[in-house]
């Protein structure tokens, strides 16, 4: 058999899969990559277990422990167990400290002929792994910001830059009040993780500045680790321009066209349709307040026009009307304020083409 492994480094460098034996409670507040949860027990007994440690000590909850995991049902596990160990013989399993979950599987997995290592100091050793390497990032690396109005393609950018750390890919949401996936955002904790494992990688193969977008320190429901936002604060900033035109066309294609797409790919036809009405009617509501009750029910009419004609016959150029009064009334002032603000870290502004050529050559 392969050795226990404390060499977080390299599990998380090499996507090494993972056997997760906590509870599914435990596993949904967070976890890693390439993780399956196999538990040794599930909610309500790791629950009895629990309560029993509590009243009469480990020995007697060890006892029932192996109570209420025995017979067919302990077949069971182990068989889910031995299954994933012989797909993924290079990777290892882990409880939350690395203690007695993980040793008793190990060990029931070993009587039934399967050896199969652990990580030592299990979930929260590589958690706390994780969050160091944001922290040494954050004091060891340069960052550059790109920052623009809304719609000036800040996303595309990124996109192209070998050293680009896209946050609104990990927390899975465009940023915005209109940034919301049709899948639900990543749990704060897996957030912050795949941050940490993009920084590992990026920094192994030689790279010590980043290009990151000039987010708010909340993505969603998504919080940027205090420390790195802290960081951002202080870096250069590039400023993306682009023309009105441009910016409401890159708006309707992202947040009409494409998602509409992605809620019919994922809904069927006629439940996706009304879905992705819903979620863009719904967008606008929760910045009404900040609208004003005279604009918001303007821009309301709009949208209710473009969604009732996109759903008659497909067509999108109504969405217009909404995107660019939202741009002009609300969005641009606003940006306006941030930029001016932010006035003496701007170092470049330029077009798409020029940024990424100064980006480069940085």
């Amino acid at each position: 058999m392969r050795d226990d492994s404390a060499d977080y480094r390299t599990l998380f460098l090499n996507d090494l899969p993972l056997m997760d034996v906590r509870a599914p409670t435990e596993f949904g507040k967070g976890a890693f990559p390439h993780t399956v949860n196999l538990p040794l027990m599930n909610d309500v007994e790791r629950q009895k277990v629990g309560t029993c440690y509590k009243q009469h000590g480990q020995q007697a909850a060890l006892d029932l422990g192996h109570r209420l995991v025995s017979g067919a049902l302990k077949a069971e596990r182990i068989a889910a167990w031995a299954a994933f160990a012989r797909v993924n013989p290079q990777g290892y399993l882990y409880c939350f400290r690395g203690g007695l979950r993980s040793q008793i599987v190990q060990q029931w997995l070993k009587e039934a002929g399967v050896a199969y290592p652990r990580v030592i100091g299990g979930y929260k050793a590589m958690r706390s792994f994780l969050i160091e390497t944001i922290e040494a990032a954050v004091s060891e690396c340069g960052f550059v910001l790109v920052g623009g109005l809304t719609g000036t393609g800040k996303t595309e950018v990124l996109a192209q830059l070998d050293n680009a750390l896209d946050l609104e890919r990990h927390a899975h949401h465009r940023g915005s009040s209109f940034g919301k996936q049709v899948t639900p955002q990543p749990s704060q904790i897996d957030f912050e993780n795949t941050v940490a494992i993009d920084m590992l990688k990026q920094r192994a193969i030689g790279r010590g500045q980043f290009v990151v977008e000039d987010e708010g320190q909340i993505v969603g429901s998504c919080s940027v680790p205090f420390s790195f936002y802290q960081g951002m604060q202080r870096s250069p900033l590039v400023w993306l321009e682009d023309s009105m035109e441009g910016r409401v066309a890159r708006i309707l294609r992202d947040y009409v066209i494409d998602l509409h797409k992605a809620f019919v790919a994922h809904y069927g036809h006629e439940q996706g349709g009304t879905a992705f009405a819903e979620r863009l009617r719904h967008s606008l509501s929760s910045i009404a307040r900040r609208l004003g009750g005279e604009r918001y029910q303007r821009l309301s009419r709009i949208m209710d026009a473009a969604l009732e004609e996109q759903a008659r016959c497909g067509a999108v150029d109504l969405h217009r009307g909404w995107i660019e009064g939202l741009l002009h009334e609300y969005y641009d002032p606003m940006y306006a304020f941030q930029r001016e603000r932010k006035r003496d870290r701007i170092v470049f502004s330029g077009g798409q083409g020029e940024v990424l050529e100064y980006l480069r050559q940085r």
